[in-house]
Parts: structure tokens; C-alpha cells; sequence
């Protein structure tokens, strides 16, 4: 049978380039169907995103030829993480006993627009790749023998298989027959920058302060992104605001730790869901990315999970190419699942149970943060798996 590509991935985000990529030295031609413009994939705007690299990540990115393309001066340093629950003045501490790599701690933020650049600019010149821009996807139909891709133009493309990797809110996984457990918050992020004459000591903050989230992301020294969290409907607390009520409003809710603080730029408000795909693939196709998982930000293993699968199934693929077997075999992607199922469930759901915990006023659930914090804290080895999450190399 004759395709129009081996394999045709919705999206050119950073995962569907990311995969893309793992496929450069590969024979299989690949096509990426992206419904933004050129220049929206190409140089992508600041969007107030931070995202945080773990090690493995990092080294994962360095293969793929994609860190090489970021910036050096925008890879911040995240040493050390600390949890504040209320108005108490206990921490949970994470910071990393004994690196592998010293002087590096738990790992590296890096604004999400440049990364998206930097994996665009891995991938611009693979002679195995194409990349259509402004065109969207009507329709999916897949059998055993391959899929059939309908564009919103009425043109039919084939492929032995399709990949959705078009966000969390993923359409083509809807019509590829592939469901998803959704949680949807009720909560709004507001994401901004500020400047403060304290430093952050490269250490992140986690305030799981009663009726808001605030977390504080360490860039340089004194410049910090700071992420709000609140209930919807409470939204205009925050965005009601004048710069000096906002700056003082979080000084407030910080206790000054970070001295005087300006705001330094735009706020950016996105809502807060929680998607996890029912099932990896299905007959000649996979999801990945966020149309996979997509994670609520407290943990910040959003981009490092989705990476992880492009990893994953390109790795898959690549072998099965090179060996002249079947690129979408059920056994190849079963195979796939397994693997990146293995992480993300228990990451997921360990996610919304933490983030529930934390955002719930009622006295018990009070209580028992605290109660959950001090063990935290004094029991090795919880501490030891998620310290080692965020810093493990592979």
C-alpha cells in the first residue's frame, strides 16, 4: 500500500517535534500537520511559562540536538525546592544530598517559548521531515492497514499511522476512538514576572497559602516567576489589581522574603485541567505530549512526561525501522503504553491527589497537610523517590 508519508503527527508542539526528531536518522518520512502559521512554530511569542528540565530531560534534549539551540543565559539554575503550607513556618525541603552532576542541584528552568524555538530549530532542516502549516484536521480514520487524515479543505492524506500530539484538549484523539479521564479544576493560572532586591537563592517555592496557590520559580538571582492559583470565579483578585497592589499583595503572601518586589511584564491567565488519556494507542495510531497527559504545573513534570513519550515511541519506531518491521504494530505500541504508562499514572494521580489535598480549607484536610509534610520531611525515603524523579539522568 501506498502512503502519502509513514507517519503524519498532529501538532507541532514541542512533543511532535521532539518525536519528529528522534526519527531524523531514521528512514521513515515523516509529515507534521500544524494549523498556526509558519511563524507562530517558528518564532513563538512569550506566553509567561516557565518550565522546569529535569536531568534525564536535559540529556534527552542534548540527543535530539534540540538544547543546543537555547540560549545559555535563559537555562536558570533550580537547586533546591521548598513546600510552605499556610501561615506555619515548616517546610518541606527538597534538595539533591548527592548530585551526579555537581553544582546542578535538581535541574534547570527554561521559558516555554524558547523551548518550543529551540525544538523547531532542531528539526527545520531534517531531510526526513515536512511540515505543512495552516491546515486543520476535519477527520481521522484508522484500520489495522493504516490512516486516513481528512484536512479541513476536504483533501485526503495516508499514512501507515497518525500520532496526536496537538495539546491536552487534543481533537484528533477524540477521533481516533481514544478517551480520556479530564479533571478540570475550576482554577485559573496567572503567570507573571517579578524583580525583588532579595535573592532567591535558585530555590523554588511551593505556598500552598488558604484560598490561593503561589509559587515562585527562580530565574537570576533576583528575578523570579511567580504563579498564582485560584479558584475562577476569584479570578478578578488578582486580575483587578494595579501593578503596586499586585507587588504588594505578594510581598505580603511571601512575608518579604524576597524584600521589595516589581512586577517585570505581562500577566498571563490560562485554566487549570488535568487530562489523561484512557489508552496510548489504538489500531495504526498513538498519542503524546499533553494529548497523553497533560499535568497539573505543581509538580512541573508537564514537558519532561511529554518528552518522555516522544522519546519513548520514536525510540520504538526507529528500531523497528531499522530491523524492516512494522513501524505500527500493536506489539510495537502495546510496548510503548506499558513503558510510558509506568510513569505517568502514578505521577498523574499522586499529582490530583496532592493538589487536592493542599487547596482543600476544611479543618481535617488542614490538619492532615501538616500531618503529611512532617512525615515528608522525616522519612528518607519518600523524600529520596522524588528527589530522585526530579534528578534522575535516565
Amino acid at each position: 500500500m501506498s502512503f502519502d508519508a509513514d507517519i503524519i503527527v498532529v501538532g507541532a508542539g514541542p512533543a511532535g517535534l521532539a518525536f519528529s526528531r528522534t526519527l531524523a536518522h531514521s528512514p521513515v518520512s515523516v509529515l507534521i500537520l500544524e494549523k498556526q502559521p509558519e511563524e507562530f512554530v517558528s518564532t513563538p511569542a512569550f506566553d509567561g511559562r516557565e518550565i522546569a528540565i529535569t536531568h534525564a530531560s536535559r540529556q534527552s534534549m542534548q540527543q535530539l540536538g534540540i538544547w543546543n539551540h537555547l540560549p545559555e543565559d535563559q537555562i536558570y539554575l533550580l537547586k533546591e525546592a521548598k513546600v510552605l503550607n499556610g501561615k506555619s513556618d515548616y517546610s518541606l525541603h527538597f534538595f539533591d544530598k548527592n548530585p551526579r552532576i555537581p553544582g546542578e542541584g535538581l535541574g534547570f528552568l527554561i521559558p516555554n517559548y524558547l523551548i518550543r524555538q529551540a525544538s523547531y530549530n532542531a528539526v527545520k532542516d531534517q531531510s526526513n521531515l515536512r511540515i505543512r502549516y495552516g491546515v486543520g484536521v476535519k477527520d481521522v480514520n484508522v484500520t489495522a492497514q493504516g490512516a486516513t487524515v481528512i484536512l479541513d479543505n476536504g483533501e485526503k492524506i495516508t499514512a501507515r499511522m497518525v500520532i496526536a500530539a496537538d495539546s491536552r484538549f487534543s481533537n484528533t484523539r477524540r477521533q481516533m476512538g481514544i478517551g480520556a479521564e479530564m479533571n478540570d479544576f475550576g482554577r485559573t493560572v496567572h503567570v507573571f514576572r517579578m524583580r525583588h532586591t532579595t535573592s532567591n537563592e535558585h530555590t523554588a517555592l511551593e505556598c500552598f497559602h488558604y484560598g490561593r496557590t503561589l509559587a515562585i520559580l527562580p530565574l537570576e538571582e533576583n528575578l523570579s516567576s511567580c504563579v498564582v492559583t485560584i479558584d475562577t470565579h476569584r479570578s478578578h483578585e488578582i486580575t483587578d489589581l494595579s501593578p503596586e497592589q499586585l507587588e504588594q499583595s505578594i510581598m505580603n503572601q511571601l512575608e518579604d522574603r524576597l524584600g521589595d518586589m516589581k512586577l517585570d511584564g505581562k500577566i498571563v491567565s490560562y485554566p487549570l485541567v488535568g487530562v489523561h488519556a484512557k489508552r496510548f494507542y489504538g489500531l495504526s495510531c498513538a498519542v503524546i505530549g499533553d494529548a497523553a497527559v497533560g499535568m497539573h504545573p505543581v509538580t512541573a513534570q508537564g514537558y519532561n512526561l511529554g518528552l518522555q513519550s516522544a522519546v519513548i515511541l520514536g525510540g520504538l519506531i526507529a528500531e523497528a525501522a531499522s530491523q524492516g518491521q512494522d513501524i505500527a504494530s500493536p506489539a510495537l505500541l502495546s510496548k510503548y503504553e506499558r513503558k510510558h504508562m509506568l510513569n505517568t499514572r502514578p505521577i498523574y494521580h499522586g499529582t490530583n491527589f496532592v493538589v487536592t489535598l493542599f487547596t482543600t480549607e476544611h479543618a481535617p484536610a488542614k490538619l492532615l497537610r501538616s500531618v503529611v509534610m512532617r512525615f515528608s520531611n522525616n522519612f528518607p525515603p519518600i523524600k529520596y523517590l522524588i528527589t530522585r524523579q526530579l534528578t534522575k539522568l535516565s
